[in-house]
Order: structure tokens, then sequence, then C-alpha cells
């Protein structure tokens, strides 16, 4: 009889429990998004203001990257891209004694989906030459997976996919 009258209870209670931990973890998932779309926004501005570490921050060691025209590397791939653009950029300063602004890059359509500490991000890339630039100069469509570890989410596969101009 005391094993029917607590399958009775934690039936009653069931609605109870589940609202309460269901509660707990929409919240707990909303501030992961938050998380997420902020790593995101802040990668794609740079607000670190620079670029290797931006990258570095961003990137898993173990990165997967497929690009928009269909090339796969890793991040010491990216890494080694940046380190030769900055070497570049660092000689051509030394001829020119104007500075170009950066490229501006934002996402918008930003769809983040968390499934425990992995998550998956997809969103409309949008690319100007810089903040000056009044046109939108290409969109992509890239999907990220980021994964949880040591309470850091970073990028462990991500796909771009360029979207052709519209007429």
């Amino acid at each position: 009889m005391n094993k029917l009258r607590f399958a009775l209870l934690l039936i009653l209670l069931t609605p109870f429990f589940g609202t309460l931990f269901g509660t707990a973890y929409a919240n707990e998932t909303g501030e992961e998004k938050a998380v997420i779309n902020q790593l995101l926004n802040d990668f794609l501005a740079n607000t670190i203001n620079d670029d290797l570490k931006n990258h570095q921050r961003f990137w898993a060691d173990d990165l997967i990257y497929t690009s928009s025209s269909g090339a796969r590397f890793d991040k010491a791939h990216i890494i080694e891209g940046i380190e030769a653009d900055l070497k570049a950029t660092a000689m051509e300063h030394t001829k020119e004694s104007h500075k170009t602004l950066p490229p501006l890059y934002w996402a918008e359509q930003t769809d983040i989906r968390i499934y425990g500490s992995t998550a998956i991000v997809a969103f409309k890339l949008m690319h100007k030459e810089n903040a000056n630039a009044t046109e939108v100069k290409q969109t992509y469509f890239n999907t990220g997976t980021l994964l949880k570890r040591n309470g850091i989410w970073q990028v462990i596969a991500w796909q771009a996919t360029k979207i052709p101009h519209e007429n």
C-alpha cells in the first residue's frame, strides 16, 4: 500500500517538478544562447581589435572548417593565414602613410540551438568593405557547431555557403 501511495504522490508532483526544472533549464539555455550570441557578435566585430587573438579565442584547436569555395582546413591554417596577412600589412604600412579601414562583418537571422554542452549556430553573415561603405559586398549562410569545454564555448566545426547576389 505504501508503494501505491508513493507512486500516486510522484504522479501528482510530476507537473510541479517538470515546471520547476523545465524553467531552470529554459533559463540556463537562454543565458547560454546570450553568451554564444555575444561571442559570435564580438568575434565578427573583432571587439578585442586583435585579429590573431580574436581567431585563437573563437576557433577550437580541433576545428574543421569548410569554406564557401569548398576548401577544408583547420585552425592552424587560419592562424597561419592571419600571421601572413599581418606580416604583409606591416610591410605595406612602412611603405604607405595611410591606413585603410578594416572590413565590417555582422550576423543577421541568427538561430542558436543548445544541446547540453553542444550548440549549433546558424546565421546570415553580412560583409561590407569597411564601416564607411554603403553597399553590402557579400552575404553568406554560416552554420557552426560549438562545444563548451572547461566553461568556454569554442567552434569545432564550421560551414560557410556563399549566397549569390540577387538581381
